[in-house]
């Protein structure tokens, strides 16, 4: 790989961006390169949480020039087959059976902050910018905008998409956006710590299912989510985790996932 370092510690993955003199932006190499990563981590067992991070003074810009200048060419039926092969790599991290964490040390841009939004955790330092600048260019957040209007609501939504401003951390945070704000010095610290806390506090299966849900249910109605809660209710209560954790709950037994 040479647009990411990925690497794994026990049961944590690292994903790190590094196109660091290009802001992080993307590429479809980086793309390619993203879902080989994620696929990685989702393959292996004893992932329980993946950390997606970037190296240089920015976590990622969006589609690089050469990337973008590259589209004017491309027919319809071109375009589309690309924008779906971005498309695929959301969804992959939407839906990954592990938890991910963005580390955001810097500018999350338009596609870069899309794949911030599409991570469970986003914990950020105070000087981060997010905005979805693409209405500023003509172009339209189109992709990004399923997962945003999930995550913070149509009326906060509108206000990112339609002025295609920047916000800071801060607003972010308020947004719903982002959970943590850390000082720079202190991100990686409380990211692993997060982590950690994850793989030893919680069942991976549990979290997985949990998480599997959640991107499920929105779509259903009413009486269809209580229907799938109620079956996936029933199928809990016989998974291996789920029967350790009751046992060492009513033993009053300390239980280390």
């Amino acid at each position: 790989m040479q647009s990411i370092i990925y690497h794994a510690e026990g049961r944590i993955a690292y994903i790190t961006l590094n196109r660091p003199e290009k802001r992080n932006a993307f590429s479809r190499q980086l793309v390619s390169e993203l879902k080989e990563a994620f696929a990685a981590a989702a393959a292996d067992d004893a992932i329980k949480v993946v950390i997606l991070r970037a190296e240089g003074k920015v976590f990622c810009a969006g589609a690089d020039l050469d990337y973008l200048q590259n589209l004017q060419g491309l027919s319809y039926e071109e375009n589309l087959e690309d924008s779906t092969y971005l498309k695929e790599l959301y969804l992959q991290i939407y839906r990954l059976p592990k938890v991910v964490i963005a580390q955001v040390q810097g500018h999350a841009i338009a596609g870069g902050c899309g794949l911030a939004t599409v991570c469970d955790w986003v914990i950020a330092v105070p000087e981060a910018k997010f905005g979805y600048t693409e209405v500023k260019i003509g172009f339209i957040p189109a992709i990004v905008m399923v997962f945003l209007l999930r995550k913070i609501g149509e009326g906060r939504a509108k206000e990112l998409l339609l002025s295609g401003d920047l916000i800071s951390a801060e607003k972010a945070m308020q947004f719903g956006f982002v959970n943590e704000i850390i000082p720079a010095e202190n991100l990686q610290q409380r990211v692993r710590e997060l982590a950690e806390h994850l793989c030893t506090s919680n069942s991976a299966q549990a979290m997985a299912a949990t998480k599997q849900m959640i991107a499920d249910v929105p779509s259903m109605t009413l009486e269809e989510a209580l229907a799938h809660a109620a079956a996936q209710n029933a199928a809990a209560r016989a998974t291996p985790d789920c029967k350790r954790g009751i046992a060492a709950f009513l033993s009053k037994e300390s239980l280390a996932w």
